[in-house]
């Protein structure tokens, strides 16, 4: 009887990126979706159909993200990689994103670009509340300390910009919606990442926005394309952009860093969009929002993990 053959042994995992490669792609990722809204504004087509459009264009390119991943993968350990099986939580982040894009882009359309991006940021508050409950992550008194650090200074870097005008109201309470489901997008997608990576995460959570925001923009919405060049490049730059490199550079730190956290620098998508307001579409930026950013800044610096 031969010998029984030793078991083959398991090849090593990939090294896990320092804080500092997972806290630049976040904070790149929060620079690249700040910008979004004055793409939204350019479209030229409704806010439902420039949602799906966002989603729909980056598929192909996270499709590659994807491959490109199980490529790596195969060559690190030299086998074929298992196909990685559907999760609950990569449906829920498609559906829940569904739900931040229909309320973002319409609150986009409905107030001013401050308001709408800092009741956005309200998303952390959700994800403070829901960590513990629904993906096991304590939060611990210096988050705490550092949201309301960058609540603080989310709300002084819109300054006199926020008002409750009546016809800006409606924008307003579309924006606390999209806080919601952000929040809400966060945790699925810090759960989705235990079990799969960003590539195949984006590309599938994508698919199952896609399939919702067509139905939404078919309903609602006329006109599915835009009239001019302007049109279809600022619907490439929303795909490419916000959704490929801003949602894909978050879903990747949210495999390496905590909900709670990576929802604290997104703040950082607030100060971005006031800059861009004020340099595109002249929107107020004085001394105060200058003192809003810097107190967003020291939040996350007393948040940031310590181990």
């Amino acid at each position: 009887m031969s010998p029984p053959s030793s078991p083959v042994p398991s090849p090593p995992p990939a090294p896990a990126p320092s804080f500092a490669v997972a806290f630049t792609a976040l904070v790149a990722g929060a620079v690249a979706m700040g910008v979004s809204p004055v793409f939204v504004r350019f479209a030229e087509v409704g806010p439902f159909t420039s949602a799906f459009w966002r989603v729909a264009l980056s598929l192909p390119f996270l499709y590659l993200w994807a491959r490109l991943e199980a490529d790596r993968q195969r060559r690190r350990t030299g086998t074929t990689a298992e196909a990685t099986p559907w999760t609950r939580a990569q449906v829920l982040a498609g559906l829940f994103f569904t739900g931040d894009l229909i309320f973002w882009h319409l609150s986009i359309l409905n107030t001013t670009i401050a308001n709408a991006t800092f009741l956005a940021t309200m998303a952390p508050v959700w994800v403070v509340l829901g960590s513990g409950l629904f993906i096991g992550e304590a939060v611990s008194r210096a988050s705490l300390a550092g949201l309301a650090l960058c609540l603080a200074g989310a709300g002084t870097l819109v300054g006199s910009s926020y008002s409750f005008a009546p016809d800006r109201l409606t924008g307003d309470l579309f924006g606390i919606c999209t806080s919601l489901f952000f929040g809400l997008y966060f945790l699925a997608v810090r759960a989705a990442r235990r079990t799969a990576p960003t590539g195949v995460i984006m590309f599938r959570s994508s698919i199952v926005t896609a399939l919702c925001l067509f139905g939404f923009a078919a309903a609602m919405e006329g006109s599915f394309l835009p009239e001019t060049v302007i049109g279809l490049s600022a619907l490439l730059a929303l795909a490419l952009l916000a959704h490929v490199g801003g949602q894909g550079l978050l879903a990747y730190a949210l495999g390496h860093l905590s909900a709670v956290f990576s929802s604290l620098v997104i703040f950082m998508e607030a100060m971005t969009a006031a800059v861009v307001g004020w340099i595109v579409l002249s929107e107020a930026l004085g001394p105060l929002q200058i003192a809003g950013g810097a107190a967003i800044v020291a939040g996350i610096w007393v948040a940031r993990p310590r181990d």
